[in-house]
């Protein structure tokens, strides 16, 4: 979001970002991002605060949004009315807003931070249950073909869909959320998505008959500046877990960048663990483990040879501009879906999710890096190249993005123009 907000900064539009306290102080903590869009005199930061107690570990995001459903419509309204200029647009990435927004007849435009696909396996759920695909009926179901999936009905697998999918209640209070959150998109007036038509082009076709005005503005961070291991912001391991991807990786013979959260292990009851004293101990002459890196940077150097990923949409499409191929152990939300297509689809790496194991994790390892090394290298180089082509000028996401700017200054102009007459 706040690279896009960027892109609409350098174009000149007024922009003010709303947050939460708590991801606005995690973001100032670790970032000098306040210094960095100080440059730009339309641009300011703006907070809420999500009502879940101080202490919660937000390690959750279903409970950050059902607290923001809950309890933040009423701050979320006043600062509509209130903020100054008055806001024309409204970009967002969550539902909540959506009915809010109606009222003063201010225009929505929907952000979906996953990827194409699955955005458009959460818009199919509710066809998924009404054909009785779901719910999913145990671990010997898990290799079953979905087929209410338009697209994908050859190699979408019931361990392919997200995390909430997994549930047995199709009542489920976070499963019916994420539902209505995607099945209210086609009311926003457009939708935009952080992919390339030359990577999900069949997909998009699918998403454009429900929503016909879908912005592909990706990839993002290659847009606006015209072997890693990282677990994500948010995921955390098991102590057990933790140390059969260190045996892998070691028993790989590989070196390897590993970047590890100190607060990323846990016990099997989701308690905070000490950071095992055997991956300090380790091989230091082959590998090498920091609590953070500058992960697009990494990623572009040209001694990376692979990426162990949880396949985030973002570390994904980082790693497709930088033609690094990928191993998916997916966690949750999208990652499911996503694994999958880099796998099976994009034939841009392995996906080894449901399964945490040394001798799988050192097998995948050296089929990425030796086995089938040249075979990846050429299909990662192709899909950067076509990605590399599409934010450049006259490509497809560089002229989506122009388009998108030149629709929000017409809403602009319309919303000034209708304030004057009704004063």
């Amino acid at each position: 979001m706040l690279k896009l907000a960027e892109l609409l900064s350098l174009a000149g539009l007024n922009i003010t970002f709303l947050n939460t306290e708590h991801n606005h102080e995690r973001l100032t903590r670790f970032t000098d991002v306040e210094a960095r869009f100080a440059k730009y005199p339309g641009f300011h930061f703006t907070t809420m605060p999500d009502c879940l107690p101080v202490d919660h570990p937000r390690t959750s995001l279903i409970d950050v949004l059902e607290s923001l459903q809950l309890n933040s419509k009423p701050i979320f309204k006043q600062l509509l009315v209130e903020t100054r200029p008055p806001i024309n647009c409204i970009i967002g990435d969550g539902g909540f807003h959506l009915d809010l927004a109606i009222e003063p007849g201010i225009p929505i435009i929907r952000v979906r931070t996953v990827s194409a696909s699955c955005f458009w396996t959460y818009f199919c759920v509710p066809d998924m249950i009404e054909a009785c695909e779901l719910p999913i009926k145990g671990k010997e179901d898990m290799d079953r073909i979905i087929t209410k999936v338009p697209g994908m009905e050859t190699f979408l697998r019931c361990r392919d869909l997200p995390s909430f999918c997994r549930v047995s209640d199709m009542t489920d209070p976070h499963l019916l959320m994420m539902m209505n959150e995607t099945r209210q998109t086609p009311q926003a007036q457009a939708l935009i998505l952080n992919t390339f038509e030359d990577l999900e082009a069949p997909i998009l076709s699918q998403i454009r008959n429900h929503c016909p005005k879908t912005y592909t503005i990706g990839p993002l961070h290659e847009l606006l500046k015209t072997k890693l291991i990282t677990f994500g912001s948010v995921a955390v391991l098991t102590r057990e877990q933790l140390m059969e991807f260190w045996h892998g990786i070691v028993n790989s013979k590989k070196r390897f960048l590993w970047v590890i959260r100190p607060d990323s292990v846990t016990t099997k009851d989701g308690d905070a663990e000490n950071f095992p004293e055997e991956l300090e101990e380790g091989p230091k002459q082959r590998g090498y483990i920091v609590k953070w890196a500058p992960q697009e940077e990494v990623l572009e150097h040209k001694a990376v040879g692979g990426f162990l990923t949880h396949s985030g949409w973002n570390s994904t499409m980082e790693s497709i501009v930088a033609g690094v191929p990928m191993i998916c152990w997916s966690f949750f939300g999208d990652q499911q879906v996503n694994s999958r297509f880099v796998s099976e689809v994009w034939k841009l790496g392995l996906d080894m999710k449901d399964v945490c194991d040394r001798g799988v994790v050192e097998k995948m390892v050296n089929d990425l890096m030796v086995d089938r090394r040249d075979e990846f290298v050429r299909s990662t180089a192709r899909m950067a190249e076509l990605a590399r082509k599409s934010v450049s000028e006259g490509g497809a996401s560089s002229c989506n993005l122009n388009r998108l700017i030149e629709d929000i200054r017409q809403i602009s102009l319309q919303a000034n123009d209708n304030r004057q007459r009704a004063s």
